[in-house]
């Protein structure tokens, strides 16, 4: 586990801190981000003493990548603690299930990522209450009396309503409840949560965060060191543990993340503009759109609005056409990536979506180009 705040000398920007984020003091003749660390174990004579033992409880490599996670999500707030875990979705469930116990009450957005009605199914049979409202509007308000967690994701996925996290943060801290916010889609760069009073920033680094499509990845920082022993048990417990190779490449991939981050956000402004003009494109969302109605509250909690935008086609067969004549994006779920790709969502189940909606995840490719592909593809599958 490891402090978001270090001693060292950094910069305010974003991409300096993303370029120099985890890295260790300089020692001659050694790498400024050492390589990843493959143990099981390590040498431990006498007592148990230092900070590695054995490899399903800390990592060096581990180490590091915390380090950097916590200086973009919580930069200067010393008692931050930060923890990487297999995936975004080991991430989402080690504060859930550290948190609560049977006859708790926990609130989640209806609207959330997919996996969200699969959680539910387990809490309930753990005997904890769920309840759910949109994330629109902050309708979870209206059901978080009695609450012991809030459980918020802002832009949502795939809808990408925002909430007021200020707002709902001090509803529930006022009633006794925590709050935890999935910041999977708009990444450090786009909104700190803590900063904004949460007490848990959790996020799917297998996105945006890395980047690359290479890695799945997810990690949990919260300020209270109780609460974070609880997370830190929990994924002792499951062995949720990411692998030294996926730590080390996520790291090494946080360099680029502003430079990425601001080439996909411009880009996604540039592409959700143009759609405005497309007759046979409706419910067009982009938190960055004057129009669109989460822009407000966005504008008020987010630095970047994401590279993200939705859109429903007519028909799912519009959809599928509509995607198999993309020809430099990539039809595959996910999003974040440098090479942008785009999915019919209602195709898995479990969004309530229209047949024809489109998620459409804006890479780092030239806007131009990008925009002349969507609208080729527009034209020839309406044919």
């Amino acid at each position: 586990m490891s402090d978001s705040a270090t001693d060292r000398p950094s910069g305010d920007g974003d991409g300096t801190r993303a370029v120099r984020a985890g890295l260790p003091e300089a020692v001659k003749n050694e790498p400024t981000l050492p390589g990843p660390v493959f143990a099981a174990h390590f040498h431990l004579p006498g007592d148990v003493a230092g900070p590695y033992a054995y490899g399903r409880d800390e990592n060096p490599t581990w180490t590091l990548l915390e380090r950097a996670v916590g200086e973009l999500e919580a930069p200067g707030q010393g008692g931050a603690q930060t923890l990487v875990f297999a995936s975004g979705m080991a991430a989402i469930s080690s504060v859930l299930f550290s948190q609560l116990q049977a006859g708790d009450t926990v609130v989640l957005p209806v609207d959330g990522y997919q996996a969200l009605p699969l959680v539910r199914a387990q809490l309930e049979a753990y005997g904890i209450e769920v309840r759910t409202a949109p994330t629109g509007q902050d309708a979870q308000l209206d059901v978080l009396d009695g609450a012991k967690l809030l459980w918020l994701e802002t832009p949502s996925n795939p809808g990408l309503d925002v909430c007021d996290i200020r707002r709902l943060v001090e509803a529930a801290h006022a009633r006794g409840a925590l709050v935890a916010v999935d910041n999977t889609l708009a990444t450090p760069l786009g909104q700190r949560p803590l900063e904004l009073g949460a007490d848990f920033a959790v996020a799917s680094g297998t996105k945006q965060l890395t980047g690359h499509g290479d890695v799945l990845l997810g990690y949990v920082v919260g300020r209270d060191a109780e609460a974070m022993a609880a997370v830190r048990r929990w994924r002792k417990i499951v062995g949720a543990i990411p692998g030294p190779m996926e730590a080390w490449l996520a790291h090494r991939s946080i360099a680029t993340l502003q430079l990425r981050v601001d080439r996909q956000c411009a880009t996604a402004q540039t592409l959700a503009e143009a759609l405005r003009g497309r007759p046979e494109v409706t419910g067009l969302r982009y938190p960055g759109l004057p129009d669109d109605p989460s822009h407000k509250i966005a504008s008020q909690q987010m630095r970047r609005y994401g590279c993200v935008v939705s859109f429903t086609l007519p028909t799912r067969a519009r959809a599928e056409r509509f995607l198999d004549a993309l020809r430099l994006v990539d039809d595959a779920t996910s999003f974040g990536g440098v090479r942008s790709t785009a999915e019919r969502r209602g195709r898995w189940g479990g969004d309530a979506v229209p047949e024809g909606f489109i998620r459409f995840s804006v890479g780092a490719e030239d806007p131009e180009d990008l925009v002349a592909d969507v609208f080729r593809a527009l034209d020839e599958s309406a044919r």
